[in-house]
């Protein structure tokens, strides 16, 4: 089914829906991972974002129940070049078509993705819109510039989980009815595992396997869970997770991280990396094109070590926002020189911006959930 992809700066892309008709709006990116879509498909700081894959050739293990996220697919549309429609895998359940129709997603095949991606390196990830029953260029245009910009938009609030939920076996058990958050027996384990509480602003499903795999008994709490509540739980450790959007509007995160500085050990990945800089004193900022994909480098500059990471992210702290607020830069992007992760000099805390948990990705960065144990370890608390 013809389609018609529209960008905000007036360039448009002819193109062919794989999962039949409709529309979709939001910013457009791309993503260089070669394999691992259904991971990307189902990854929360992917919300309200139109990914491109720059790997041509899409669809040919097909798909499952088990590589998943989150709950849900969280794009809003897929772009690939080529779909491939018959999957071959041991694993598989069915198609990539099929997953995304089930869930109403649009998937767009026969585009340019190249030159969309050389297009939004050159010019930057911008407000996109996608159909196919307007095929009028103008039109399509107008409605692109129509949509709301990625900045400003407190996306966290939008994808976090509704109702606290226990890590067990390998997934989400909801706690009970009667469970409420504001007390310390919640925790089930016999006391030989370090009790971490996850801020959910967006969580992947593969954090918390690494976190429980690490050795912690974890429960997740929603986004806008106030530092008393956290408190009153009574956790070793504290993790703030990924998320979509701009970290800037998140105000209720932002003091609640601020207020529990010190108070435990706490790790920050991505979206969790940047509320915990703005909780410090620092700024964050929109990147052109962002960071996406399986295969960013990464330097650790206390071993001169390089990293091969998985990342996820559209803003970035600035650097020097962070110069006087008595923290250790600890981590930069090879690409860009921009940052990847910073620790504090006085507190038990530190963050990184890209994805060690991968998923897709490689697993270089595994090391820093086996920290977060020795960060505990050292600081047991009251």
């Amino acid at each position: 089914m013809k389609a018609l992809l529209a960008l905000e700066d007036g360039r448009t892309f002819k193109c062919r829906s794989f999962t039949g008709p409709g529309e979709s709006q939001g910013e457009v990116v791309f993503n260089t991972s070669m394999t691992g879509y259904q991971e990307v498909l189902t990854d929360p700081s992917y919300r309200g974002q139109l990914v491109t894959m720059t790997y041509p050739l899409v669809g040919n293990y097909g798909v499952n129940s088990e590589d998943v996220e989150s709950d849900r697919i969280q794009v809003a549309a897929f772009i690939i070049k080529e779909y491939q429609p018959f999957y071959s895998n041991y694993r598989a359940t069915g198609s990539l078509a099929e997953y995304l129709q089930s869930q109403g997603v649009m998937g767009i095949e026969a585009l340019d993705t190249r030159a969309l991606t050389r297009h939004i390196r050159k010019a930057g990830a911008m407000r996109a819109y996608l159909s196919t029953s307007i095929l009028d260029t103008a039109a399509a245009v107008a409605k692109a510039r129509s949509i709301p910009g990625m900045e400003g938009q407190d996306l966290a609030r939008i994808v976090t989980t509704d109702r606290p939920y226990r890590w067990v076996a390998g997934q989400p058990v909801a706690l009970g009815e009667d469970e409420g958050l504001d007390r310390s027996d919640l925790w089930q384990g016999d006391g030989s595992r370090h009790r971490v509480v996850a801020l959910d602003f967006g969580i992947k499903y593969n954090i918390l396997r690494c976190l429980d795999q690490a050795g912690f008994e974890v429960i997740v709490v929603p986004a806008e869970t106030s530092a008393d509540t956290i408190r009153a739980m009574a956790p070793h450790g504290i993790f703030l997770s990924n998320g979509p959007g701009d970290p800037e509007p998140v105000t209720y995160a932002i003091e609640t991280i601020r207020d529990l500085i010190g108070y435990r050990p706490m790790f920050g990945i991505c979206l969790g990396h940047q509320l915990l800089g703005l909780a410090l004193g620092g700024r964050t900022y929109k990147l052109k094109f962002g960071h996406r994909g399986a295969n960013q480098p990464v330097k650790h500059l206390a071993s001169g070590r390089i990293e091969i990471t998985s990342q996820n992210h559209g803003f970035a702290v600035d650097p020097e926002s962070l110069a006087d607020k008595d923290v250790e830069i600890t981590h930069i992007n090879l690409n860009d020189q921009t940052l990847e992760g910073f620790r504090s000099r006085r507190e038990p805390l530190y963050a990184v911006q890209y994805h060690p948990e991968a998923s897709p990705g490689p697993h270089d960065a595994r090391y820093l959930f086996g920290e977060f144990k020795q960060m505990m370890d050292a600081n047991p608390g009251a």
